[in-house]
Order: C-alpha cells, then sequence, then structure tokens
C-alpha cells in the first residue's frame, strides 16, 4: 500500500502529469519516451520512478485521467450552468472552438488506444468521461425545465444521452477530416431540438 503523498509530494506528481500532457500533445505516444517527460519537467528518473513505480503505463494513465478532466474543464463555466437559451448557445460555440484548436489529434483518445483495454482503468476513463459529460448535460435540461422553457414530461436521460452522441460523432469526423461542419450541425440540431420541444 502506497504512502499519502504529502502536499509537496502531490504538486510534484502533478507537475510530472502537466509536463507528459505538455509532451504528447506534441509527440504521438508511441515515439514519446521518459525521457522526454523527464526534461520536460527537470525531473529524474530515481524522482519519476517514486510517483509512478509501474512505469509509462501507470504514467500515461494518469495523463488520461488529467486529459479527461481537462476536457469538461474546457467547456466551464457554460457547462455547469446551463439554465438559459443563451447559455446553451455560449456553451455550444466553446465546444465547437476547443475541437477546432484541437484539430485532428486527440491526446487522450491516443492514450486510450495506446493503453488497451488489457490496462486497468483505461477503459474507465471514457466511461466515467462520457457519464460525467451527459450528467452535466443533463443537469442543464432540468434547469431549463425548472425556468420554464422545457415541459416536465421531457425525456432528459433520453435527450441528454443523444446531444452527447452527435456531438461525439462530430469529434470524430472533425479528427478524421480536420472540418467541423458535423460538430456544428450535431450541436444546432439537438438544440434545436430542445426549442422545439419548448414550443411544443
Amino acid at each position: 500500500m502506497r504512502k499519502e503523498l504529502t502536499a509537496k509530494g502531490k504538486a510534484t506528481r502533478n507537475r510530472i502529469i502537466e509536463g507528459a500532457a505538455e509532451v504528447l500533445r506534441e509527440k504521438d505516444v508511441s515515439v514519446a519516451t521518459l525521457d522526454d517527460v523527464m526534461a520536460r519537467t527537470h525531473t529524474s528518473k530515481s524522482q519519476l520512478f517514486h510517483y509512478f513505480p509501474e512505469g509509462k503505463d501507470e504514467l500515461l494513465l494518469a495523463v488520461a485521467h488529467h486529459e479527461a478532466d481537462q476536457v469538461l474543464e474546457d467547456q466551464q463555466p457554460y457547462l455547469g450552468c446551463l439554465d438559459s437559451w443563451e447559455a446553451w448557445q455560449r456553451w455550444r460555440d466553446v465546444v465547437v472552438e476547443r475541437y477546432e484548436e484541437q484539430g485532428e489529434r486527440c491526446p487522450m483518445g491516443s492514450l486510450v488506444l495506446h493503453l488497451g483495454r488489457s490496462t486497468p482503468g483505461a477503459r474507465d476513463v471514457v466511461v466515467t468521461l462520457m457519464r460525467q459529460w451527459q450528467a452535466s448535460l443533463a443537469t442543464g435540461i432540468r434547469a431549463l425545465q425548472t425556468a420554464g422553457h422545457l415541459p416536465a414530461d421531457l425525456d432528459v436521460e433520453h435527450r441528454a444521452a443523444a446531444l452527447l452522441a452527435g456531438l461525439q460523432g462530430g469529434v470524430a469526423i472533425l479528427q478524421s477530416t480536420g472540418q467541423a461542419d458535423h460538430l456544428r450541425a450535431a450541436l444546432d440540431l439537438g438544440i434545436e431540438d430542445l426549442r422545439r420541444a419548448a414550443a411544443a
């Protein structure tokens, strides 16, 4: 059982994770090395293995968790406050801007693919992210219900799931083609569908 890290130890571990994330945004995970991470974070090999005793895969899994957290963080404060149609539009714009800037590379996706299903916890990174993302969208839809913008009998989870599925499909096409048109269309039609439910 590992000892709980001190505040300084946690800060150092986080610094290594953030540095590794920067490296993996510049280099493919298959060619990035621990030496690259050590150079970026100014840490020694013994220090790196102190925080990640199982080596590269443990570090990559930590970076995958970091990138998953960043996906949601990049959508704030809008994702956490979807209580008006204006807020939904701002959230839509932030999502499109984020993925246009990211382009064809997906750091988290590459990490999870590299680690594979055989690495304990790798699949859980994506499952947890999607669960949290859908829950945030569902919370936003319920906020519209509370404000009287949507009918109370609307199937919230179904709508949130459809929005997330459309968004993810748009992101996948953007990463394959470099074009954000499908992402824009998926978000625009998803929000428009909610507006139609309000009008009905």
